[in-house]
């Protein structure tokens, strides 16, 4: 059985590599994809294929796909262009005949009104439209959104955003990663939704409570409106456009388009996620 991975560089995918490997997927059956293929070299070493794949090049997409049976398409990184990038490998799935094809969506993805959904919308949209047996694996946030930014927080003291006292499902993605592995070693999983999120939810309060318990520092969170966050984080080097999306995506938090209570991540994982204090403190160590 071979299992082509796209986005296979960053950092879900090499994490989802490893979950393969470690639920016992022979390396060869494995083929990682990306377009700096140097960053799996790796991988390359234990015995994976890899194949250099740019979402934006039909032609190597359609050799990527080659001879797979299963395809993890993880959603790419260029708001704006994903649509068509995904279409792009929709469709060279469909002409190998593959048997499933999961996509990485968002949590609550047909209710959600944040921006940044649209584009998953979109995406399985076209899955219902192909005929492409398919699973949904519609993620939460990382916990990484979090934990990635901390020596920032402890420098400034704090952090800001607009997510007010909504609660998020946010979970690793290491956990994620591990739960789109055993969707994809198992069997019968055509026209599965899977909305995976921490077993968890925090707010933003309780987050700087907990960073401040972690580094015996006093941090606090600063609630702000939106269009504030997002001149904030234009000024500071964000992007305009993402910066709006940014603080429109803490606006969702507030709603609760990001809270997910379904058990799914949990289940296919088979323990416990990782909750949000554990990779504070793990975060805190390390700083």
């Amino acid at each position: 059985m071979t299992i082509v991975i796209t986005g296979a560089t960053g950092q879900l995918g090499r994490h989802v590599l490893e979950a393969l490997l470690e639920r016992g997927v022979p390396a060869g059956d494995i083929v990682a994809t990306g377009r700096s293929i140097e960053k799996l070299e790796d991988f390359a070493a234990r015995g994976v294929q890899v194949k250099a794949m740019d979402y934006a090049d039909p032609a190597s997409v359609a050799e990527a796909l080659k001879g797979a049976r299963k395809v993890l398409l993880i959603s790419g990184s260029e708001v704006g262009q994903r649509v068509q990038q995904h279409r792009t490998v929709i469709e060279a799935a469909k002409a190998e005949g593959v048997e499933l094809l999961a996509y990485t969506s968002i949590a609550n993805a047909d209710t959600t009104g944040m921006k940044l959904a649209v584009e998953h919308q979109e995406t399985e949209a076209i899955l219902r439209e192909s005929g492409v047996p398919f699973a949904l694996l519609r993620n939460s946030w990382y916990l990484e959104n979090y934990t990635d930014q901390l020596s920032g927080t402890l420098a400034q003291g704090g952090f800001a955003g607009s997510a007010g006292e909504g609660r998020v499902s946010a979970a690793s993605r290491a956990d994620y990663a591990d739960a789109a592995a055993a969707v994809l070693v198992a069997d019968d999983q055509a026209g599965k939704i899977y909305e995976l999120g921490g077993d968890e939810p925090f707010t933003m309060a309780e987050l700087a409570a907990v960073i401040s318990a972690a580094t015996g520092r006093d941090i606090s969170y600063q609630d702000l409106p939106a269009d504030e966050y997002a001149r904030m984080l234009a000024g500071v080097g964000v992007p305009e456009a993402f910066a709006e999306i940014l603080a429109d995506s803490d606006l969702g938090v507030a709603r609760g388009d990001l809270l997910v209570s379904t058990g799914d991540l949990k289940t296919l994982i088979g323990r416990p996620a990782t909750s949000m204090a554990e990779a504070v403190r793990s975060a805190a160590a390390s700083a």
